[in-house]
């Protein structure tokens, strides 16, 4: 795979990730019970709580520049306690500024992304059935389509069922 065919795959990805929103529609975002008792709006933060981690270290590291922190304190190291982090920062912000939020962050992935050489090394690596993409930056090894990883793997069939649920309501 090369840097092109995985800017591809990414925006296929999000095309797809995009319909999902379009078909939950504004009206449904912020409906508890998705995922727990998190709302649609609490997963879309949730996950680009997690996504400004790759975006800014491959920003940084694309320039050479020293890892910046993540944005929840610093004391935090374990998932759950991030993730109550990032749902506590994100519950009330509007709807409106969480999704664009998300979509910045792709349209900065994207153009990092395209920013890069056309040589850069893209990895995939096979692991349970899935291929996973990793781009190479000096020693450091990013996985740009980390959002979707973990939301195919972690989100996304709960929030489906969800939604076929309140489809037939």
């Amino acid at each position: 795979m090369n840097k092109f065919e995985l800017i591809d795959w990414l925006k296929a990805e999000h095309g797809q990730w995009q319909a999902l929103l379009e078909k939950i529609g504004p009206a449904r975002m912020e409906l508890p019970g998705v995922v727990a008792h998190w709302s649609m709006k609490d997963i879309v933060a949730h996950l680009s709580g997690w996504h400004s981690t790759l975006v800014g270290p491959l920003q940084v590291a694309r320039h050479g520049d020293p890892q910046p922190p993540p944005p929840w304190p610093a004391n935090l190291e374990e998932d759950d306690a991030i993730n109550g982090w990032i749902y506590e920062h994100g519950r009330e912000r509007p709807l409106s500024e969480i999704l664009a939020e998300s979509n910045q962050q792709f349209e900065q992935l994207f153009a990092i992304l395209h920013a890069l050489p056309d040589n850069t090394p893209v990895e995939v690596i096979q692991q349970e059935g899935r291929e996973y993409y990793f781009v190479r930056l000096g020693e450091e090894r990013f996985a740009p389509g980390e959002f979707f990883y973990h939301f195919h793997e972690d989100h996304e069939a709960e929030i489906r069922a969800w939604l076929a649920k309140i489809d037939t309501e």
